[in-house]
């Protein structure tokens, strides 16, 4: 694949850094990254892997777009308000970059669909706000060989890992979480509150790692850090790294 004159103008700030280069530019535009909830994570995280250059998506979220998500969720605007949020998001990239390819999908994520969602991607980057659609979106993922890129936030704090489950030595997202949390259970934002700029820290950390997991091999941008929990603190503010060890246990990725 080759680089047309006008993508190699809107993509020369990348093609100059040698950590990316011209191979790793024409790498985000053959990829295919499944985006898993559009909400305050989802929607800053998809602008920027779309501005990155990356070239096909699949969009999944059974949501509508409502007044109170506006504060964060930034893809959004007024008039979308009422109508689904994987339809509002391909507009948004319609209108971002016509020349995308975007699938989009309103169905709710469960273990029997999972595997069909994100047939084909070379990522799935999971913003979803639910331990239940978590670990059936990280169960397909070990299962078909895909990297999963997680980022969660509350409040003032965020958290963004990159598993490889399916690979012998590392470690999934139910090694992290245990099998306690299979259920829809667990706080949310209306609950609990957010400050809508912590939620665009996790989403553009998250677009950060997901450009590393996808030029892994082609560039020198970095290891994709399987594996590493990295949690952001907005309070301090401050970044810290934890390492999940795979969990021999395991019932997805364990011996």
């Amino acid at each position: 694949m080759s680089l047309s004159p006008a993508r190699l103008d809107r993509f020369a700030r990348h093609i100059v850094l040698p950590e990316v280069g011209g191979a790793g530019q024409v790498r985000l535009a053959e990829s295919r990254v499944a985006v898993i909830g559009l909400g305050g994570i989802g929607s800053p995280a998809l602008q920027y892997l779309a501005a990155s250059g990356i070239g096909h998506f699949a969009l999944v979220d059974d949501d509508v777009v409502e007044t109170s998500n506006l504060q964060r969720q930034t893809i959004f605007t007024t008039r979308d308000v009422g109508y689904g949020k994987a339809v509002s998001a391909r507009r948004w990239l319609a209108n971002f970059d016509d020349t995308l390819t975007v699938d989009v999908s309103d169905a709710r994520i469960t273990p029997d669909n999972a595997a069909s969602l994100i047939a084909g991607a070379d990522l799935v980057l999971d913003g979803t706000d639910n331990f239940a659609t978590r670990l059936a979106v990280s169960d397909a993922c070990v299962a078909a060989g895909i990297p999963l890129l997680s980022a969660a936030v509350g409040r003032f704090q965020g958290q963004v890992a990159a598993f490889a489950g399916h690979l012998a030595e590392e470690a999934c997202y139910r090694c992290f979480v245990g099998d306690a949390f299979d259920a829809e259970d667990c706080d949310t934002c209306a609950d609990d509150g957010m400050l809508g700029a912590m939620a665009g820290w996790a989403g553009t950390f998250a677009a950060l790692q997901a450009v590393k997991v996808l030029l892994q091999g082609v560039s020198t941008l970095g290891e994709p850090g399987w594996g590493r929990l990295h949690v952001l603190d907005g309070l301090e503010p401050s970044l810290r790294t934890i390492r999940i060890a795979k969990d021999p246990a395991c019932r997805t990725c364990g011996a």
